[in-house]
């Protein structure tokens, strides 16, 4: 069986669960954050609205450079609102369907390297990206959101299984 038919049912989960965790944020607690040193709600959406833009970048690049020394520095656009961070969301995730559906095996074992001011911090297969640094990076963030949720009374989805906002779902 190729990786795409592996990754595909993957992918479309985790991006299903992330989209309805998404849909929670309410455009009112965008600036919230529960620590100084953490992200604010809007921000952490913007990230995981984003993630999957970065299939295109894993699996068509060699490389990422993050802030290279001749150039601008890699940032995530933020969303102003709920609807836009759904829009974005959309966008990014059918955008990285459609690549990993296009992408051979063999490219799939090729190395990437995400690097920062020209020095590599790490270089792996691009499966093994795709799947740490894309898909499990989605499922961290995606928690992290839940909590803030919890914090902000905002019933919190359930993802695996029940959650203790949403019994039986």
């Amino acid at each position: 069986m190729a990786y795409k038919d592996l990754l595909l049912p993957e992918f479309d989960q985790e991006m299903a669960n992330t989209r309805k965790t998404l849909e929670r944020v309410p455009d009112n607690k965008l600036g919230w954050q529960p620590h100084d040193k953490s992200f604010t709600m809007g921000k952490l959406a913007s990230h995981l609205a984003n993630i999957p833009s970065w299939i295109d970048m894993t699996l068509n690049q060699d490389v990422l450079d993050m802030t290279p020394k001749d150039g601008k520095a890699f940032t995530t656009p933020q969303a102003g609102s709920t609807k836009e961070l759904l829009e974005v969301f959309d966008k990014n995730v059918a955008a990285g369907r459609a690549v990993i559906a296009a992408t051979g095996d063999e490219q799939f074992g090729k190395p990437w390297s995400l690097v920062a001011g020209g020095k590599t911090l790490f270089t792996a297969p691009r499966l093994a990206v795709l799947r740490g640094f894309v898909l499990s990076h989605n499922v961290h963030h995606r928690a992290q959101l839940g909590v803030y949720f919890r914090l902000n009374d905002i019933p919190v989805p359930a993802i695996y299984g029940p959650s203790a906002d949403e019994q039986g779902m």
